[in-house]
């Protein structure tokens, strides 16, 4: 339920609607119910204390009026006056008690008359000392009365009473409102039952509302998420002239934009590799041309003059340099077109560490630059195409030995059950914040008025990460200005595997210090 919640603007809208309409048809519904209630008691009262007023009178007047000599004429006249008082079915019923107030003195043949079904409890001693203080008054308190086993409410009200030959006595009346009760009961329910109803016609309506402006939404997403594919035919339906037809026709203008720019910028971008491909391709004849003439002229030096000697040595390695830039430049565009695929074997990546080490090994000693390797005790194996990771292992060495001022480089090699990875450190002028960001792009160099040691082309980073990528592994890296930097390969062990984290620590624990 929280799930869907969360998800649909439609079940919270609902629900929110039931809520709130719940809310509402409970606080509607018992203000009405306690009005009625209260309407309902109060008519009541009214005609009760009416009764009780007459019933009152009468049996005053009916005592007043008759001559009394004995106690024996006193009892019959009062049996056949209270008595009468008495109410069974009908609109209610009606109760009656005559008792003598404490202190009168006691007759010896007369009694008091009572309702045979009254419980003397339903007369608190409250209300009797009330109407006893009273100056002819009638007094009146709500109670509980048992009817069928079950409680009702009920209301008894009293008033002072002068016998002559008996003294003062209290006549009580106990009225029975299960009828009253009866009638709030079916009010109450079919309030109930009709608040049930409305919230549910307030939810269907609440639903289809909901839907009519909700759905124009979800459609618009699904929309933005298919562009957002690459589904660039995506539209929506304009109909109507509202702000939903408004919103579709400004999100059909905004995507026809979208999709001519993407197709435009495609179209640059296909041309600009496949000139790239094409003059890669085209330069490697005459380059091939140049080379050979050059390793003539280069072979043939000594016989040259000095200056010439010369010349033919800076020629032979820009030769070089321009052969190892076309290279790059026709891998590069493989990669963009989408067209390399590695061998993948399973290969022990400390033997691709050594290999790699080795080669740039010379290029260390003219540096007086210290290689640092730290290999796990056991062979670290798993599926990758071993040329191009010691391809992008060389391009960091090479890095490192560049910038790293002659100081140490450290080489760090480990695993855990589902990766292995490479570290490369150096100690060396590091690259600021505004550096980093860019350390990978095409061309980019983080001096460019540093003299380099090695011919670089500026694509070797930018091969490495497409190589990283390619093997569905990372190339992360860390640097500080004056501390160094370090270069961490992350790949897994077989390539159905998934990096969850990597074996080495970046930046290493040596530069955190």
């Amino acid at each position: 339920m929280i799930s869907l919640l969360r998800r649909s603007l439609t079940a919270r809208t609902v629900f929110a609607t039931m809520v709130l309409s719940g809310l509402a048809l409970v606080t509607l519904g018992g203000f009405l119910s306690y009005s009625l209630a209260n309407s309902f008691y109060q008519n009541r009262l009214e005609q009760v204390l009416d009764e009780t007023e007459r019933a009152v009178s009468s049996v005053q007047n009916t005592i007043a009026a008759a001559s009394l000599t004995d106690e024996t004429a006193l009892q019959t006249l009062i049996n056949s006056v209270v008595p009468s008082l008495e109410i069974s079915g009908g609109s209610g019923t009606r109760q009656v008690a005559l008792l003598r107030s404490p202190g009168q003195p006691q007759l010896q043949l007369f009694q008091s008359p009572i309702s045979r079904d009254l419980e003397l409890n339903s007369i608190p001693d409250k209300l009797r000392t009330a109407v006893r203080d009273s100056t002819g008054i009638l007094t009146y308190t709500p109670i509980q009365l048992v009817r069928d086993g079950q409680l009702v409410p009920g209301i008894t009200v009293g008033a002072p009473l002068s016998i002559p030959l008996a003294g003062n006595f209290e006549l009580y009346l106990v009225f029975d409102l299960a009828q009253e009760q009866a009638s709030l009961t079916l009010v109450q329910n079919a309030l109930a039952i009709a608040g049930l109803i409305l919230i549910v016609l307030f939810s269907g309506v609440s639903y289809y509302v909901t839907r009519r402006i909700v759905r124009p939404v979800e459609l618009a997403a699904q929309a933005a998420e298919n562009l957002a594919q690459g589904k660039l035919d995506e539209r929506l339906s304009e109909k109507g002239h509202d702000v939903i037809a408004s919103w579709a026709k400004s999100f059909n203008r905004m995507a026809n934009n979208l999709q001519g720019q993407i197709t435009q910028l495609d179209s640059l971008s296909r041309m600009q590799r496949r000139f790239v491909s094409d003059v890669s391709h085209e330069l490697r004849t005459p380059l091939t041309t140049i080379k050979l003439a050059g390793e003539v002229i280069f072979g043939n030096r000594e016989k040259l003059e000095p200056a010439l000697s010369r010349s033919a040595e800076l020629m032979q390695n820009q030769i070089e340099r321009f052969e190892k830039l076309l290279a790059d430049l026709l891998e590069i565009s493989r990669y963009d077109a989408g067209a390399v695929t590695p061998d993948m074997e399973l290969q022990d990546l400390n033997a691709v560490v050594g290999a790699a080490i080795a080669s740039i090994e010379p290029l260390a000693q003219s540096m007086n630059t210290q290689i640092e390797v730290v290999l796990p005790g056991s062979s670290v194996e798993a599926e990758f195409d071993a040329s191009r990771i010691e391809r992008l292992l060389r391009n960091l060495l090479s890095n490192a030995v560049e910038h790293g001022e002659g100081k140490p480089i450290r080489v760090e090699v480990a695993q855990n059950a589902n990766a292995v990875a490479v570290c490369v450190t150096d100690s060396g002028v590091g690259m600021s914040k505004q550096q980093l960001e860019r350390v990978f792009d095409r061309f980019w160099r983080a001096d460019p008025s540093r003299k380099r040691s090695v011919g670089g082309t500026g694509l070797g980073l930018a091969i490495s990460k497409e190589d990283a990528t390619l093997h569905r592994g990372w190339l992360q890296v860390w640097s500080r200005p004056q501390r160094g930097s370090s270069f961490r390969l992350t790949l897994p062990k077989r390539k159905s595997s998934v990096i969850a984290n990597s074996p080495l620590p970046l930046p290493p624990r040596a530069m955190e210090l």
